[in-house]
């Protein structure tokens, strides 16, 4: 609003005050006899410019509109008034308003509200430019006094066009003082809901839009993209079932506010009244969802009285008992949320209502000795009991804040000279938070500053920071630190990207942002190629041979590499890359996100030795704590919407700060994984038998020069622990994809168990459930195991029919005398120490000849071969007859939801989450939690895990290492970080040049030693049904030798009085 400059108001007689009072009564004479347009204009405008300075005594303008609201109310003259509102117009649209004035256009908005639904059109006209003049007018943070007068007319207006009006000045309000108008969103729902049933056809579209417009004001990324179907419940009531199912597959992780219950409410009551008990529930787990994210008790208080009766009536009259049970648990949190006690609920706190602080300035008026102008000045107190209340409501205590907003209509009741004291007296009485903002850190050091500001930061609708302070000094390391979601890859994004409020532009401090992902549209140039490109795209002038040079000689890249393409690197080289890049440009700050991801121990080493060196600043954000403790000497820790910092290492953080220790200790997290424990392997008696044996294999790729990886040997037992290690590049991830049946070697033996298990988390965890985005975990889960396969692995190399295995199957078996192909391998039976295997034939006639035929024989032709013969010529079909064994014998549990539940509930996944809500709104550290509770859920023997500090954040690497520690069978992990592997694993392969060396327990010895296994099995666990029934098995008694021989004696006995006699019987 515009406004005039506040000096000292000199005291004034009533004499002048009278001359004063005639001047306005000849200026408002004179615009009721003016006829012409220009005549009424110039008069208008008179009368404004009275307006526009400094007032010496309220006297004037109240005086206005006492004269104004006469002239509206004279129902025998028209042109009265329009001039009135005309005059009114001049007023509110002039560039300079006195701020004694302002208030008193508030006061006057209700009147010509009314005098829009005035049957003369000019009258009509007049009014409503005068209303949108007003809400131009008026200060952004006094919205509160302005709604009032609004809603009072859209509630009560006997004319459509008042209501028409009233709508378009709440939309003017969206336009001019959006983040005020959001805290009175509560207010305004109730009320435009109304009139989107109004009998107008124009007022109910008019609403409809208004409505929109209002929710657009909710900050909420969770429910943003609902809010249309949640405004169309309120205008079609037979929407709500359909938006309940919706918003029940929702995951809340934004903040809730009073505004996001508000538009919430209404579809949830309605939800909790619904007949179907299936929307009750819903509705149900929506509140409890929702409302575990309330902080504050106040935000929840207005919706009380309407939630818990419902919720109440639900748990005592429901059927179903989970949905008894799920609103018990929405009515505990309504009730630990919503602070209520024995039943009571706790009163809305009016801190920042119009009444309570207009009554505390008048206290303190009272106080200072100027208890005369209290009575003149009414309107004006009541104003600024407006925007103090807006402060109060946004827990604004700032010192500046309060004066900038309040003392211009302070100055006008008591003059500048006694403001002041009023203003900071105001502040702390109103200001609950006003004590602890004037509590300032400090956060004084030497050095040259490179950024000193303060700024807010959210993403999307999400507030991460809000008005938090940040100062940086030359040279200096910091490491960023918070938990998941909490904004510190978005506050260095948008660093980068220049849209930190006060945070220096590039061309003042050269700022440089390192990814640990290289744009995929990239990989298509070469590595010299790329660096090139983005040092031009900065403005410097490379020249190509020098930076070949360093990256050579200083970065350790090999002259090869520098013409391939970026695709062909593996992901250490690209980060390294990445880096190289930034250090090309000598940045001041360097923004590190993640950059000892893929890295080997000998780069993660030059990395710090070039941030310990370098005299550029560093922000850096790393799961990675050793890394952090050597390098950080400040921690930037995010804490409720604001940033600390803390001098010192990250070890010296956690003493000060020990609720932040999984940052530094994977054993401090409070988060537990559990695997299931493998099924029982046949022929295993002990952990450290071998179930997988490689000798002398070799991998080369097509059109390569020479293998990736040659001559390996090694075994993996139940009991194995291995860390699989080695330089970038070197050939970790290809070992493991031959090992897991991703790839096939092209030379040497692979042996495994034929009823082995594995479950591979591959280093890209998502790619496993990217096609399942809009399917919830257990339904991805059913998908991926419904078979009885694991669909995962069907399109492994090992499963794929090639050209020489065609041939080998052509080969021609003699059987019973007859010429014989291979037509299926069904099942598999045991046999001596092996198995041997259901074959169905072709048979074959002219064999030989041109006239050769085969032709299918039935079924119960079918025969039995042992393995040793067949799987010459069938060795995949063998492999996946043995693999469908396998994976029923770990079928353990039925795929149905409950046990899909339980199962994923080892992983920290919630059975609300598995059942109803799609993979697609989950978070990555959740659908992490999705692909390690698939990958396990056939009880495998042997789990590997490519790079998992990669994708899990601290806590849950944690959790996984506890959940490793105590698995029962074999871990292979491929890592470069020394932290994770070192206290659990006893074995390491250390690749380097595509050969692998194998150190530690039991890599080549062992056959049979150790421990032996429980002999459990899996008859002794619990068997279920289809259905999830589960099934008693009676256990047969082992007879004694006198038992069994009596046992022999009846069945000849029974043989010779020639009763039918079994050999198989169950009693032998």
């Amino acid at each position: 609003m515009p406004a005039v400059d506040v000096s000292s108001v000199p005291a004034v007689s009533g004499k002048e005050v009278a001359q004063s009072i005639a001047v306005l009564e000849d200026l408002i004479k004179n615009l009721n006899v003016s006829t012409s347009a220009d005549e009424v204009n110039a008069a208008a405008n008179n009368l404004a410019t009275l307006f526009s300075g400094p007032i010496a005594e309220q006297a004037l303008p109240l005086k206005a509109v006492e004269t104004f609201k006469k002239q509206l109310s004279n129902k025998k003259d028209a042109l009265v008034r329009e001039r009135a509102c005309e005059g009114i117009r001049a007023i509110a649209s002039h560039t300079t308003i006195a701020p004694g004035v302002e208030p008193h256009l508030v006061s006057l908005l209700g009147p010509v509200l009314n005098a829009v639904g005035d049957k003369m059109v000019p009258v009509k006209e007049a009014a409503q430019s005068a209303a949108a003049a007003i809400v131009q007018a008026v200060n952004g943070n006094a919205v509160k006094a302005v709604v009032t007068p609004i809603l009072d007319s859209l509630q009560n207006a006997q004319k459509w066009p008042e209501k028409m009006a009233a709508l378009k000045c709440l939309d003017a309000l969206v336009e001019t003082a959006p983040a005020q108008l959001s805290f009175q969103v509560p207010r305004l729902i109730p009320v435009v809901s109304e009139a989107m049933w109004d009998t107008k056809a124009d007022i109910k579209k008019a609403a409809y839009s208004t409505m929109e417009k209002v929710c657009g004001l909710i900050v909420n990324k969770d429910i943003e993209r609902f809010i249309p179907e949640l405004i169309k419940c309120i205008s079609k009531p037979e929407n709500v079932p359909e938006t309940v199912h919706l918003l029940g597959a929702t995951t809340f992780v934004s903040d809730v506010t009073s505004p996001t219950l508000a538009i919430m409410v209404p579809l949830l009551d309605r939800g909790l009244v619904e007949r179907e008990t299936a929307i009750k529930r819903k509705s149900a787990v929506i509140v409890d969802n929702m409302c575990k994210l309330v902080e504050d008790p106040q935000l929840v208080a207005p919706f009380l009285p309407k939630m818990l009766p419902a919720l109440n009536k639900n748990f005592d009259t429901l059927a179903d008992p989970e949905a008894r049970e799920k609103t018990k648990q929405a009515l505990d949190t309504l009730t630990r949320v919503g602070d209520v006690k024995d039943g009571k609920i706790p009163e809305v706190s009016n801190a920042g209502d119009i009444e309570t602080v207009a009554g505390i300035l008048k206290d303190i008026l009272k106080e200072k000795k100027f208890e005369d102008r209290i009575a003149g000045s009414e309107a004006v107190i009541n104003y600024v009991g407006a925007i103090a209340g807006q402060l109060v409501d946004e827990k604004d205590s700032d010192n500046t804040t309060w004066t900038q907003n309040a003392l211009p209509y302070i100055v006008a009741i008591v003059g500048e000279e006694a403001a002041k004291p009023i203003a900071e007296t105001l502040r702390k009485r109103a200001s609950p938070d006003a004590a602890a903002a004037d509590e300032v850190p400090s956060d004084e050091e030497e050095g040259e500053d490179l950024c000193n500001c303060t700024f807010s930061l959210a993403y999307g609708a999400k507030i991460l920071l809000n008005q938090t302070h940040l100062r940086l000094k030359r040279g200096q390391r910091y490491g960023l630190l918070g938990p998941n979601g909490s904004g510190k890859t978005t506050l260095m994004r948008a660093i980068n990207n220049e849209q930190l409020e006060g945070f220096p532009k590039k061309d003042e401090v050269k700022t440089v942002y390192v990814e640990h992902d290289l744009d995929a549209a990239d990989t298509e140039l070469t590595v010299i190629g790329w660096t090139i490109k983005k040092l031009e795209e900065v403005g410097l002038k490379p020249v190509e041979a020098e930076v070949r040079d360093k990256l050579v000689n200083e970065f350790g890249f090999l002259e090869s590499q520098l013409d391939g393409s970026i695709g062909a690197l593996s992901g250490g080289w690209k980060m390294k890359l990445a880096l190289c890049r930034a250090v090309f440009e000598n940045p001041d700050i360097l923004l590190l996100d993640e950059p000892t991801n893929h890295l080997d121990v000998k780069n993660v080493e030059w990395l710090e030795n070039y941030l310990k060196t370098s005299p550029c600043t560093s922000i850096m954000v790393s799961h990675d704590s050793g890394f952090l403790d050597r390098v950080i000497q400040h921690v930037v820790h995010y804490e409720r919407f604001k940033l600390k910092r803390y001098r010192g290492t990250l070890s010296e953080f956690v003493k000060r700060v020990p609720s932040a220790r999984s940052y530094y200790e994977l054993g401090a997290s409070e988060m537990e994984f559990k695997f299931p424990e493998p099924g029982f392997l046949e022929g295993v008696k002990t952990k450290s038998k071998a179930i997988i044996r490689v000798n002398n294999m070799s991998f080369q790729y097509p059109s390569t020069p020479q293998p990736q990886i040659r001559d390996i040997t090694f075994q993996v037992s139940l009991g194995s622990r291995i860390a699989v290690i080695g330089p970038n590049g070197a050939g970790k991830s290809t070992l493991v994809n031959v090992l897991t049946g991703e790839l096939i070697p092209t030379a040497g033996d692979v042996y495994q168990h034929e009823n082995i298990r594995i479950a591979y988390i591959k280093q890209h965890a998502f790619a496993h459930i990217d096609n399942h985005l809009d399917s919830t975990p257990s339904e991805y889960i059913q998908w991926r195991f419904q078979t009885g396969e694991d669909r995962e692995t069907m399109d492994r190399a090992n499963k794929i029919v090639t050209e020489e295995d065609e041939k080998a199957m052509d080969k021609i078996y003699k059987v019973e005398g007859t010429l014989r192909r291979v037509v299926g391998i069904h099942s598999r039976r045991k046999f001596k120490n092996t198995y041997e295997y259901e074959i169905s034939w072709a048979l074959g006639d002219n064999v030989g000849m041109k006239s050769e035929k085969w032709t299918p024989m039935m079924s119960n032709e079918n025969t039995w071969l042992p393995r040793s013969e067949i799987i010459v010529s069938h060795s995949k079909q063998v492999a996946e007859v043995d693999q469908k064994e396998a994976l029923a014998s770990g079928q353990f549990r039925p795929l149905v939801r409950k046990e899909i539940e339980q199962h994923c509930a080892n992983f920290g996944l919630d059975a609300e989450l598995v059942s109803h809500s799609r993979m697609r709104g989950l978070s990555g550290g959740q659908r992490v939690k999705v692909v390690l509770a698939a990958c396990s859920w056939q009880r495998p023997h042997v789990i590997v895990l490519d790079e998992p500090t990669n994708y899990l954040d601290r806590d849950s690497l944690g959790a996984l290492s506890k959940a490793i520690k105590s698995f029962e069978g074999g871990v292979i992990i491929i890592t470069h970080s020394r932290e994770f592997t070192e206290n659990l694993t006893e074995e390491v392969w250390a690749v380097n040049h595509g050969l692998m060396t194998p150190s530690g327990h039991n890599w080549v010895q062992g056959q049979g030693s150790g421990p032996r296994l429980d002999q459990k099995g899996d008859d002794d666990e619990d068997k279920f049904d289809a259905m999830g029934n589960k099934i008693v098995v009676e256990k047969k008694k082992k007879l004694t030798g006198s038992e069994l021989r009596k046992k022999k004696k009846e069945r000849a006995a029974r043989r010779k009085r020639g009763e039918e006699v079994f050999s198989d019987e169950d009693d032998i």
